[in-house]
């Protein structure tokens, strides 16, 4: 693409005006989502993604994204009292905001920066894709923020621009290269040296966010999704508060996403990569569209859209494309090839068994249509028949050209047909009719008297000896105790029908009463607190690392819902005089006895170390374990779905090397209890 031939279409008269920016302040949830650290992040998220926007329309190779400390210029500078600790400046060599004047009598910047919904995206001249829907992001940005600073370089020249609140400070002003190094001396190293391209520095208003403190972790996440779809384009994450300085350049774009993703697993072939751009027969206009796919040895999917650089974790019309190509495809090639013995098929579902793919579609911004504000689900039609058309035609040169890889793939598929059929039988035969629906109950299960899911708990314990204290601990009216034999199987390598016929898991799953697979039905479940209670040693760390990966992997809602918890026994009681008190940490241990020697210097302490639950009597059990205003629970969530799941797959699958190599990296973490 001719760079200096496009840079003098990027111009005022391309800039469109529909609203101030006092709604945003009003209701920012509406634009941001919310205002706790995920709407605070989406602020980085917008001015980061103006940036890309300029990359994916072909301008520009570099982006970088700084994370610092306020500093007394930024004080001074706003017209409110700043009360925050950091900045973030977002520094990319694209085309620079226009500085000409608008239509509207000022600067084309100070349109974009204070008007909502003004942006260049309006126009398809401007751009053929772009992730900010309707242009909101900079003028949105600007008005939850207690100052922002523009410095725009075009011509070779540098235009100057100050908010608080959405309020410029004055005109739009020209800036000597020594002004722009003095005010940004660690941001402007590389920006000096770009023919043309945007500074943009934010600091959010604490009186709109509940925290002003971004994450290293959350922003490192985010840079990394976009180099990851960004073929070639160079990512630069500085980070004074946290020292550090990471870099990333994927020159594989989506191809390295997948590989990262297959990452822990035994990929069946090489990546398939594809990609195309799909023209409307009606209307003329164009999608790109890139798609990457890897199936490898596990039993799950792992299916990653986006539509521009807006993660869509809920698929829609693209991912509808992908499947019906890929089922398509699939369906074609094993018969054709005659991979298939007589009568039989396969169904999307098994399908799914082991894929990994990234769908990647690139369209105009003002033809997006997504199901909710937040962005999660692409409604477009066109992008499904962009999909279908893309995919199906790479996805047949790849099968033709390595035919390995065609039976690899029809062969696994065949194998997840064959394991689905075994579970239809398996619980067929050994689970009586309606027994899922929870009108046969297993006799282990010594449930409550509530029927209400919502006040009613399930304790999962393992033994007998501490089953039987919790069944006469509990409060019978709202507590259940199912005891566990032993330790239940390693689900992480298993499928449904080994599950099934598995006589502890089978019961366990009897007694929450919502089914598994694709019979699970969260309407059915009955307890909305399912606690893991075990032992407080490295058998019982065992058992609930087995617990929490049987609900990972095959209840996943149940989890994603909030209803899994983990029981903490106490490690210690401590016993003074006629007084004793439980602790649940060594740390509270020395707090206490501290305490007690402060208080009677000459009292005679006793510490006694509990190793399991069945050293407590039913009353003890129910005082630290069970009773609800003095236990301590852990909520299970799933913050990082990504990483749970290249954890569960290192620690509990059958690989031993990235296992050792784990070990190995955090053996200086572990607490050993000898």
């Amino acid at each position: 693409m001719d760079m200096a031939n496009t840079n003098n279409h990027y111009q005022a008269s391309e800039i469109k005006v529909l609203e101030g920016l006092e709604p945003v302040r009003k209701r920012p949830g509406m634009y941001i989502g919310s205002t706790d650290g995920r709407g605070l992040h989406h602020l980085a998220k917008e001015i980061l993604d103006n940036a890309v926007d300029e990359a994916i329309a072909g301008y520009g190779k570099g982006i970088e994204l700084y994370h610092t400390e306020v500093g007394d210029r930024e004080r001074k500078l706003a017209t409110v009292e700043l009360t925050e600790q950091e900045a973030i400046t977002v520094v990319d060599n694209g085309r620079g905001i226009p500085v000409d004047m608008h239509a509207s009598g000022v600067s084309a910047l100070q349109v974009v920066m204070t008007k909502l919904h003004a942006g260049g995206k309006f126009e398809e001249t401007a751009y053929q894709a772009s992730g900010g829907l309707h242009g909101v992001g900079s003028s949105a940005v600007n008005a939850l923020s207690n100052l922002v600073q523009v410095i725009v370089k075009r011509d070779k020249a540098y235009y100057y621009q100050s908010y608080t609140r959405g309020i410029p400070h004055e005109a739009v002003r020209k800036l000597t290269e020594k002004q722009v190094k003095d005010m940004f001396p660690l941001q402007t190293e590389k920006f000096v040296t770009y023919d043309t391209g945007t500074l943009l520095q934010f600091i959010p208003d604490s009186s709109i966010f509940s925290t002003t403190a971004f994450s290293h972790k959350t922003l490192v996440s985010v840079i990394k999704d976009r180099a990851y779809l960004m073929a070639g384009i160079y990512f630069q994450l500085v980070d004074t508060i946290e020292n550090s300085e990471e870099h990333y350049y994927f020159e594989g774009g989506i191809r390295s996403l997948v590989e990262h993703i297959n990452m822990t697993k035994k990929p069946l072939h090489k990546v398939m990569y594809t990609e195309g751009v799909w023209t409307d027969d009606t209307t003329g206009k164009k999608i790109g569209v890139e798609v990457a796919l890897q199936y490898n040895d596990s039993y799950k999917e792992r299916v990653e859209s986006y539509v521009n650089v807006i993660h869509t974790p809920d698929g829609g019309a693209h991912v509808n494309g992908f499947t019906l190509a890929l089922g398509n495809v699939l369906r074609k090639y094993a018969k054709d090839h005659n991979l298939l013995k007589e009568k039989e098929s396969f169904t999307s579902e098994d399908m799914k068994e082991g894929v990994s793919a990234v769908i990647f579609v690139k369209m105009p911004s003002n033809d997006l249509q997504f199901e909710s504000q937040t962005k999660t689900k692409l409604n477009n039609s066109e992008a499904q028949s962009a999909v279908y058309q893309v995919f199906k035609d790479g996805l047949d040169t790849f099968l033709e050209e390595d035919p390995k890889a065609g039976k690899a793939i029809i062969d696994k598929i065949m194998l997840s047909a064959r394991a689905r059929m075994a579970a239809r039988a398996a619980k067929d035969a050994v689970i009586r009719k309606g027994v899922f629906e929870g009108s046969s109950l297993p006799g282990k299960l010594a449930d409550c008297q509530s029927k209400n899911p919502a006040d009613s708990e399930i304790y999962i314990v393992e033994g007998d000896s501490a089953g039987g204290s919790a069944k006469q601990g509990r409060d019978r009216k709202f507590q259940a105790i199912f005891p566990l034999r032993g330790k239940i199987l390693n689900t992480e390598r298993a499928r449904l029908d080994k599950i099934v016929a598995s006589e502890e898991v089978k019961n366990l799953v009897i007694a929450l009463g919502a089914g598994i697979g694709e019979t699970f039905d969260p309407e059915k479940l009955r307890y909305h607190r399912i606690i893991l209670m075990n032992d407080a040693d490295v058998d019982g760390e065992h058992i609930t690392t087995l617990g929490l990966t049987f609900f990972f992997r095959h209840l996943p809602e149940v989890v994603e819902q909030g209803y899994l918890y983990i029981a903490m026994p106490p490690l210690f009681k401590i016993s003074w005089g006629k007084n004793e008190e439980y602790v649940y940490s060594e740390e509270e241990r020395d707090k206490v006895i501290t305490g007690i020697r402060a208080d009677s210097a000459n009292a005679n302490i006793g510490v006694q170390r509990y190793k399991g639950l069945g050293e407590m009597n039913p009353e003890q059990l129910w005082e630290t374990t069970m009773n609800p205003e003095k236990r301590m629970l852990k909520r299970v969530t799933i913050a990082d779905a990504d990483k749970a799941d290249t954890t569960f797959s290192t620690l509990m699958g059958d690989d031993v090397a990235p296992r050792k190599k784990f070990i190995q990296t955090h053996a200086k973490l572990a607490n050993i209890d000898i």
